[in-house]
C-alpha cells in the first residue's frame, strides 16, 4: 500500500512505521492522521508482523496537531455537526493504535508534543532518545487534553503527575519521563532505533497468540472505565475551542508571547 506521509519498512516479523513530514516536524495534518488509521487497518489482517515500531523522520517524533493544515482550517468554518465529526478523527486514530494486535513500541526522537505524545502513550512500550522531550500544550491553548489520552497518561504516571504534565503544559525531559514511568527506557540518541529493534526482536520471538492475548487482556483490564470517562472528550474540546481563552491561546502561540487568560 502506498503512503505519502508514512514510511513502512518490514524486517522479518518486525515493522517500522516512520512519520514522514520532517519539513513540518511531523505535525499531524488530516492527511497523515488518515494514513496512520490506514496503516493500523493494514496491520490488522497481517499475521506475519508481530511487533511494530513507530518513530519520526528528522529531528522530532511529532510536533502535534498541524494548526496550519488547510483541511483543518476549512473544517473550522464548517457547520457545528461537521466540526464535531472531524474532531472524532483524533480519538479514533488513537483507539486504532491502542487496539493493534501487534506489540507496539514508540522510538521517541526529539519532541513528542500534543497529539504526538498521545500516539506515544497509545503504544505498548516507549524508548526515548536522551535528548527527547514530551508535552501536552493543549492546556496552554485553553483546551482540555482529548483523543482519549488523558486516562492513558494517568495509567502511566499516576494522577498527580498527570495533572502537572497536562495542566502546566510544560516540556518534560527524557530522564524525568523515565523516572515517572512515561518512558520505559532512555538511550543515547544514536542508539534509539537499534535499541527499539532489540526490544522488538525480544517480543517477536515470543509465541504470538499468547503475547497478543496477554496484551489485549491487560489493556482491557486497565482501560475498562476509560471510555465511560472520555466518550465526550472531543465535544469538550469543541466547546472549549469556542471560548475567548482558546482564541487568545492560539494568538499567543503564533505571536510567541505569554497568553492572558480571563476565563471567558
Amino acid at each position: 500500500m502506498h503512503y505519502e506521509h508514512l514510511i513502512v519498512e518490514r524486517k522479518g516479523p518486525v515493522a517500522v512505521v516512520t512519520l514522514n513530514r520532517p519539513e513540518r516536524l511531523n505535525a499531524l495534518s488530516v492527511d497523515i492522521m488518515t494514513e496512520i488509521e490506514r496503516v493500523t487497518e493494514e496491520f490488522r489482517e497481517d499475521v506475519e508482523t508481530r511487533v511494530v515500531i513507530f518513530t519520526g523522520k528528522g529531528r522530532h517524533f511529532s510536533a502535534g496537531i498541524d494548526l496550519k493544515d488547510p483541511k483543518r482550517a476549512a473544517v473550522a468554518e464548517a457547520s457545528l455537526l461537521k466540526r464535531q465529526r472531524a474532531f472524532h478523527q483524533g480519538p479514533r486514530m488513537i483507539r486504532k493504535l491502542y487496539e493493534m494486535n501487534q506489540i507496539t513500541i514508540a522510538a521517541v526522537n526529539g519532541g513528542a508534543l500534543g497529539g504526538g505524545a498521545c500516539i506515544v502513550t497509545a503504544l505498548d512500550f516507549r524508548i526515548g532518545a536522551d535528548d527527547c522531550f514530551c508535552a501536552y500544550p493543549e492546556g496552554a491553548l485553553g483546551i482540555p487534553l482529548s483523543w482519549i489520552s488523558l486516562p492513558l497518561c494517568v495509567h502511566l504516571i499516576g494522577p498527580a503527575r498527570a495533572k502537572r504534565m497536562v495542566i502546566l503544559a510544560q516540556k518534560e525531559k527524557a530522564e524525568t519521563l523515565r523516572q515517572w514511568g512515561f518512558l520505559d527506557e532512555v538511550v543515547p540518541k544514536e542508539r534509539l532505533l537499534e535499541r527499539a529493534m532489540e526490544m522488538a526482536e525480544e517480543y517477536a520471538a515470543m509465541p504470538p497468540v499468547a503475547a497478543q492475548m496477554i496484551k489485549k487482556s491487560i489493556n482491557a483490564l486497565i482501560s475498562a472505565l476509560d471510555q465511560a470517562v472520555m466518550h465526550m472528550d472531543s465535544d469538550q474540546v469543541l466547546l472549549a475551542s469556542l471560548t475567548e481563552d482558546y482564541q487568545e491561546g492560539v494568538r499567543a502561540f503564533f505571536e510567541k508571547r505569554p497568553p492572558r487568560f480571563q476565563g471567558r
